[in-house]
């Protein structure tokens, strides 16, 4: 992996910015880049996973060799479905297994410091605030932002009507 130096974080805020970094790399590889990303994940190639770098790249790669590797692996094989399905709902599910990827990488990190309870939930409620990359690829994150908006809209009419009845 070249994604840059590594480093470990240590405090919530620290971890949370990490995934951050990967996170808009992995958004970056499944939007604005998802034609060289595609190319990339070649059926007839080994094995390739997706990469996040807490600089915000990416890449596709090999697994590390070493076993168990420094950090939880992203999905083994996603080239493998490429060309089996439909290219919206293959991104979908590397969106989400990255999802899942990030997860495991903050929360290894959490444990690996010794994160207690209170951290542990601080930094999932703060991870939890962002939209997933599911959500961003699908386009499920815009559609609850205009639901959300609308739901505020029309509660503070209605709050409005109320009060001129009063």
């Amino acid at each position: 992996m070249e994604g840059g130096a590594q480093y470990n974080p240590r405090t919530v805020e620290e971890v949370l910015k990490d995934l951050k970094g990967r996170r808009a790399g992995l958004i970056k590889a499944l939007t604005t880049d998802v034609e060289e990303f595609y190319q990339q994940c070649d059926p007839e190639k080994e094995n390739l996973c997706l990469y996040g770098f807490p600089s915000e790249q990416w890449e596709v790669n090999l697994p590390a060799e070493e076993v168990p590797p420094e950090l939880p692996e992203p999905a083994l094989g996603i080239n493998f479905a490429r060309d089996g399905m439909q290219e919206k709902d293959w991104l979908a599910l590397v969106a989400v297994h990255s999802d899942a990827w990030l997860l495991s990488v903050a929360f290894y990190f959490g444990a690996r410091f010794g994160f207690d309870k209170a951290d542990r939930k601080r930094l999932f409620n703060m991870i939890n605030e962002l939209p997933t990359i599911y959500e961003i690829v699908t386009g499920a994150a815009k559609k609850q932002v205009k639901d959300r908006s609308s739901v505020s809209n029309h509660s503070s009419n209605k709050s409005k009507s109320n009060s001129k009845l009063v």
